[in-house]
């Protein structure tokens, strides 16, 4: 969904059904502060650790998120569901070993993004049962209360809970799993887009230091243009699709697993 057409659904939206709207942004700025904040954090704080203080010097380990947020890269995450934050500064000479220093903390971000993406999901998997009636899970089935292209996420994040009362076993956990789902949802996106490999995305890093050997160097002018043509397909909406396509392939098959384990699938 490009920029234009985003804009006209949340208009629709917020004309229809203004405080659903609202409780939407709600869930979703506190998704986007929290996912993006502990992104850049793991990464300073791993390069930190591998001898660098460079993050720490300039404030980076800080959960304040003014200390992280790109305006570009975020509005981009707001109105195309795909995003970045400002670059944790990083000295590569102070590291111990370049090219393994690099690549764990270029692979910091996305992991603490995946991990948090896993836990938010098993815990909403666990909720599930809290909030729903058995009848209402019987009737549309867990996964479709769970999935983000789901009746259930459509409910919870479109403020109707309020009218599905007679529906949950526990009202006060639909509060819960908003955010559990929104939050989930935020951060796989967040670390599928930052395994593309251009720069300054971390994926860029973690081809040159696994599959290249560090053997891959950008100057300043080509880590603009790179920067650019990233701009470009983001605000262009090209990546939006395949990131799309890949982000639910993923989602899909990890809630399988888990009702699976959990004997709910």
């Amino acid at each position: 969904m490009g920029i234009l057409n985003r804009l006209q659904s949340w208009m629709q939206w917020f004309t229809s059904d203004p405080a659903g709207f609202i409780l939407y942004l709600l869930y979703f700025a506190a998704s986007v502060l929290l996912t993006l904040t502990l992104h850049e954090i793991a990464h300073g704080y791993v390069a930190w650790k591998c001898g660098d203080p460079t993050a720490k010097m300039l404030g980076r380990l800080s959960l304040d998120p003014r200390r992280h947020l790109d305006p570009l890269g975020t509005l981009c995450l707001v109105f195309l569901g795909f995003g970045w934050a400002k670059p944790v500064p990083v000295n590569p000479r102070n590291f111990q070993n370049y090219r393994r220093d690099d690549f764990l903390v270029s692979i910091a971000g996305i992991t603490v993004n995946l991990t948090l993406f896993l836990l938010s999901l098993a815990l909403a998997v666990g909720f599930n049962g809290l909030l729903w009636k058995p009848e209402v899970i019987s009737f549309y089935g867990a996964k479709e209360l769970l999935s983000s292209d789901g009746i259930g996420y459509a409910v919870l994040l479109g403020g109707a809970g309020a009218d599905n009362i007679d529906a949950m076993r526990y009202p006060w956990v639909q509060y819960i799993q908003r955010f559990l789902l929104m939050f989930s949802t935020m951060n796989l996106c967040v670390g599928i887009f930052n395994l593309l490999p251009i720069p300054p995305l971390d994926g860029f890093h973690i081809l040159n230091d696994v599959l290249l050997r560090g053997r891959l160097t950008l100057n300043q002018n080509m880590f603009q243009i790179t920067q650019v043509v990233l701009i470009a397909l983001c605000l262009t909406g090209a990546l939006t699709g395949i990131l799309s396509a890949v982000t639910g392939a993923v989602e899909d098959a990890v809630l399988n697993l888990m009702l699976a384990i959990a004997g709910l699938g």
